[in-house]
């Protein structure tokens, strides 16, 4: 997929076979060309509608309800089902609403009986070569055939078995996350654009015309993209479900709770769905401004690692193993470690997965006990960005507004690793705006056509000082975009790093009064919080430090043995039995995000609550439950007991945490700006920029302990050789053309 041309010869099979009917209208519901408004008339009712908008766009617009199942809101018209049909005066035949443009003057009829009739028909079609087999069907319950029918269908079929069979097709290997009954398959082809459009999959498609036509990979691929589980949702039958779902469950047995992913920094909004104690799957919810109704695999099929390699009861260690212990021993046990350590001695490190709740009680805690030793998961000192302002760690520009970027310049890192949700639009605005993007780091697979300018902070110097083409690119434009890897700032060549972003900025004006283009892509859910916090290394915090003496780890896994000083007394709360709990003297049994009300903040800075859809399993507690115990046991109470003191606690360090589901204006990029500029550090090299994720599917403690995850890890990642290995990074930058699937 990557090479210098930009069509590969799967894409040129895809063109000789591609469907017939996906592309034949206009995206006329994505892009509404004028926000003139014009009248018209459905059944009846006035109804006033953007020009440009389709005619079931009105219909909704007025209230009334038309059946569809290849027609969906964020994806291109296809006009295959003909199931929203409508009557238009002065028009001879019923119409499909969906790509039909809406005209001032228009009458639109949906209920008469020209109506009825065609959708009676339509639906006696699609049930004639239905297997019906809702019995043992993941879908049934939820099915979109099944409840049109019911409402818009007729109540009797002329189809008699005994004269034909029904048609068959072959299921298809779609990888370990899409189960396939395409027999089911009634042609609706979302799958088919989804996976054009949003996710960047171009191996699927449809071969074959009319009763002979079929939805795969042609060559027998797997859908190799992190937004696959999407098409399980999208589908309007049971032809494509989940796999690690199948013959589990039936929607009406489970609750629904929602929540937010944790498994990157986005926030996106989910549903959990819970029978008893057990998370049984996980779905989006609808939030347009994060990841509009999209979640990423990881995020969708990781649960089944909530139930595996769990900690349940506090435990100590005994010389090389543990043995279980009660809540008053095991606090008992760090008491007395504590209080025998002084404050310059004790470190307290957050990890990927906490919430703010959490966070803030442990730097309460260790600020009573006198001990501003506070680091982060992962990273082991300051960066060159600081957390004084929060225009210098947030993704400025919002996650929606990378759509309207018209230049984006990534530097250290891979947004479709890091976050899946934000590369889909990017891509969309590749397609639809033409949308410039450069790279400096590592060559990677993305979704999109870029220039890869270089591996190295060599060539991003080369690039502030103009003499690499996409300079121009940047000057340009007239929303350009810089997208900062979280991990970039803290190298030892960070400043430098940041002063040359500085640079770039200010002569491509990515700092205006209209446009905040600096941007920087957190990795980790709870990293922002931390920053908003104030969860930053004090002056001593140095885990290098020989005279650390004790270790708090609170659900931190990206630390290595070399990282822990010797001799020194570790404690571990967390979920799972993962990287640091081997290394640990004392394990605090914490809960999961399923498990706990929460408060998380995403990259953009945006606050959200997720929300209790299980018990803590065992002996299990809420993190900042165990933290307040733990500080009533030293003495040093903490001045609340319950979340809602918490969450006022939090108040005090950020008005964000007041404000739920809502981006605070931004302010002092300018002064952020200025900064960057004047930090140069001392010259150090690092070398070439690094990828901060190896195995998409393998990077926190749910993932690491999931078997679904593992089947993933082992398909996409170790089944075939890595899409990286054609590529050079010594090649000159200026013929660095990677080249992304063409849109057909």
């Amino acid at each position: 997929m990557l090479s210098s041309v930009s069509r590969t010869a799967l894409g040129q099979t895809r063109q000789r076979f591609t469907r017939a009917f996906v592309t034949t209208a206009p995206r006329l519901n994505a892009a509404v060309v004028s926000q003139e408004m014009i009248d018209l008339e459905v059944d009846g009712v006035a109804v006033s509608v953007p020009q440009g908008s389709t005619v079931i766009q009105a219909c909704e617009a007025a209230g009334v309800e038309i059946p569809r199942f290849c027609y969906h809101e964020r994806l291109a018209i296809a006009g295959n089902c003909r199931m929203c049909l409508v009557e238009v005066e002065r028009v001879p035949k019923p119409v499909a609403s969906c790509a039909m443009p809406a005209s001032a003057g228009m009458k639109v009829k949906t209920g008469t009986d020209l109506v009825k009739k065609a959708r009676e028909g339509v639906m006696e079609f699609l049930l004639a070569q239905h297997p019906l087999d809702c019995p043992i069907c993941d879908q049934a319950g939820e099915c979109d055939l099944q409840d049109q029918s019911m409402v818009f269908g007729s109540d009797r079929s002329r189809y008699r078995e005994v004269f034909a069979g029904k048609r068959a097709v072959e299921d298809k290997d779609f990888g370990p996350l899409v189960k396939t009954t395409m027999t089911r398959c009634i042609h609706c082809t979302r799958c088919v654009r989804f996976a054009t459009e949003v996710a960047g999959a171009e191996e699927l498609g449809t071969s074959g015309r009319g009763n002979d036509m079929e939805i795969g990979t042609y060559v027998s691929k797997v859908l190799d993209t992190e937004l696959s589980g999407n098409i399980i949702d999208l589908c309007p039958v049971g032809a494509l479900t989940s796999k690690p779902y199948a013959f589990t469950a039936r929607p009406w047995e489970l609750r629904k709770i929602a929540s937010i992913d944790v498994h990157d920094a986005l926030g996106s909004n989910i549903r959990v769905d819970a029978r008893g104690n057990e998370v049984m799957r996980i779905v989006p919810r609808l939030h347009g401004e994060i990841n509009e109704e999209w979640l990423a695999d990881k995020g969708r099929f990781s649960y089944d690692g909530l139930k595996r390699q769990r900690l349940t009861t506090p435990m100590i260690r005994e010389g090389d193993t543990f043995r279980a212990a009660s809540w008053e021993e095991a606090l008992d046990r760090v008491r007395q470690v504590m209080t025998l350590t002084p404050g310059r001695q004790m470190t307290a490190v957050a990890g990927q997965l906490a919430d703010a709740e959490s966070i803030v009680a442990l730097k309460d805690l260790f600020s009573r006990l006198g001990s501003s030793n506070l680091l982060y998961d992962g990273f082991v000192g300051k960066d060159a960005l600081g957390s004084d302002l929060r225009s210098n760690y947030l993704l400025n520009t919002t996650i929606s507004g990378a759509e309207f970027a018209d230049a984006v310049l990534l530097v250290g890192t891979n947004p479709r690793h890091e976050a899946p949700l934000l590369q889909s639009r990017l891509r969309k605005a590749f397609i639809h705006r033409n949308q410039q993007i450069g790279l400096v780091g590592a060559p990677v697979k993305l979704t999109v056509e870029y220039d890869h300018i270089g591996a190295s902070p060599t060539d991003l110097y080369a690039l502030a000082n103009k003499t690499h083409p996409f300079a121009e690119t940047l000057a340009k434009a007239e929303r350009p975009m810089i997208i900062v890897g979280a991990d970039v700032a803290s190298r030892p060549d960070g400043a430098d790093i940041m002063a040359a972003v500085a640079s770039i900025s200010k002569f491509a004006k990515v700092v205006t009064p209209e446009w905040n283009g600096f941007s920087v892509l957190q990795r980790h859910a709870s990293r922002t919080a931390a920053l908003d916090i104030g969860f930053t290394p004090g002056v001593n915090a140095d885990l290098t430090d020989a005279g650390k003496k004790f270790l708090y780890l609170l659900g931190s896994d990206e630390i290595k043995p070399e990282d822990i000083p010797k001799g020194s007394f570790v404690v571990y709360q967390g979920h799972h039995g993962d990287v640091a709990a081997h290394y640990a003297d004392v394990l605090l049994p914490g809960a999961a995000y399923t498990e706990k009300t929460a408060t998380y903040v995403n990259t953009e800075g945006r606050a959200q609550h997720a929300y209790a859809a299980v018990s803590p399993p065992g002996n299990s507690r809420e993190d900042w439950m165990i933290i307040r115990a733990l500080s009533e046991v030293l003495g040093a109470t903490l001045p609340y007991h319950d979340l809602a003191g918490v969450r006022a606690r939090l108040a005090d360090f950020s008005p964000a945490f007041s404000d739920i589901d809502t981006v605070p204006p931004g302010f002092g990029a300018e002064l952020t700006m200025a900064t960057l500029a004047a930090a140069k550090g001392k010259g150090a090299d690092a070398g070439p920029f690094s990828l901060p994720i190896a195995d998409y599917y393998m990077t926190d403690a749910i993932s690491r302990s999931s078997q679904t995850m593992a089947r993933c890890s082992s398909a996409f990642a170790n089944g075939r050789p890595s899409p990286l290995a054609n590529l050079s990074v010594a090649a000159p930058a200026a013929e660095k053309k990677v080249a992304a699937p063409q849109q057909q």
